[in-house]
C-alpha cells in the first residue's frame, strides 16, 4: 500500500518475491492541519510512501471503507467510521513522530499473475509473467479531495515502484460505468487489452470490468 506524506524518510523498497507480493501506497500530508476540506489541499505538504506501521494501515483501510462502500451508523458496529459530519481528519488519521498525519489515498501495487476473480493480463508471456506482471487495486482517494491531481500522482508513483521490482506489464482492473477511473488511468498511459464476460460480472453481483494495460519501461513493446 502507498501512503502519500510529506516525510522524506519514508521510501518504498523492493520486494522479495516470495514474501511479499503486494506492497500497499499512501498519499498523507505533513500535518492533518494541513487538509483543507472539501475541494482543496496544498499538494507541496504531501508524499507518497509505503505503509510502515499498524496505524498507518489502519487509517488506509478506514479510507477504503469510507470510499468503497456506504453503511449505516450501526451496521456492523463500526461507529468508529461513522463519526460525526463524516471528518476524514478524524476518521483516517495517524501519528508519526508525535504528530498527527491523514491518509487521503491509497493504492496497492501487487507483482503476481493475477489477482482473485479478476480478469487475467496476458502480458508477458510464459514464467516471466510470475515476476514481471503486475496488478494495481483498491485505487482510492478521498472523496473531499477529487479533482485535486491526487489519483494521478498516487498512480505515476505506483508506475516507479512497479518498474523498481521488475515489473513491465502493469494492469488495472475499471468498472466499465466508471468514466472517471477510465479516464485517470488513460491519461496515466493504460491502454484496453480485455473485458470481463457479462456472465461472469453477473455471477459476482457487480459492473462489468475492463482490464487495462500499461508496458513499463524495460518491455520490449514499450
Amino acid at each position: 500500500m502507498a501512503l502519500l506524506s510529506s516525510s522524506p524518510s519514508l521510501s518504498i523498497t523492493s520486494p522479495n518475491y516470495r514474501y511479499y507480493p503486494s506492497r500497499r501506497l499512501c498519499l498523507y500530508p505533513i500535518s492533518a492541519t494541513r487538509v483543507v476540506t472539501p475541494h482543496h489541499i496544498d499538494k507541496s505538504s504531501l508524499t507518497i510512501s509505503e505503509t510502515s506501521s499498524e496505524d498507518q494501515l489502519w487509517a488506509a483501510a478506514c479510507l477504503r471503507v469510507r470510499s468503497f462502500h456506504e453503511f449505516k451508523p450501526s451496521t456492523f458496529g463500526i461507529q468508529l467510521l461513522s463519526l460525526p459530519d463524516d471528518d476524514l481528519c478524524a476518521q483516517c488519521k495517524f501519528s508519526e513522530n508525535g504528530e498527527d498525519r491523514v491518509v487521503v489515498g491509497t493504492l496497492d501495487v501487487n507483482q503476481s499473475m493475477s489477482l482473485p476473480d479478476e480478469i487475467t493480463g496476458m502480458k508477458p508471456e510464459g514464467i516471466e509473467g510470475q515476476f514481471a506482471r503486475g496488478y494495481l487495486s483498491n485505487v482510492c482517494v478521498a472523496n473531499e479531495l477529487h479533482r485535486n491531481g491526487l489519483g494521478y500522482d498516487l498512480v505515476a508513483k505506483s508506475k516507479a515502484v512497479a518498474q523498481k521490482w521488475g515489473i513491465t506489464d502493469l494492469y488495472v482492473h475499471v468498472a466499465v460505468n466508471n468514466e472517471p477511473a477510465k479516464q485517470l488511468y488513460m491519461k496515466s498511459g493504460f491502454v484496453y487489452e480485455n473485458d470481463e464476460p457479462a456472465w461472469q460480472a453477473r455471477f459476482l453481483d457487480r459492473p462489468r470490468r475492463l482490464l487495462l494495460w500499461l508496458g513499463l519501461p524495460g518491455n520490449q513493446n514499450w
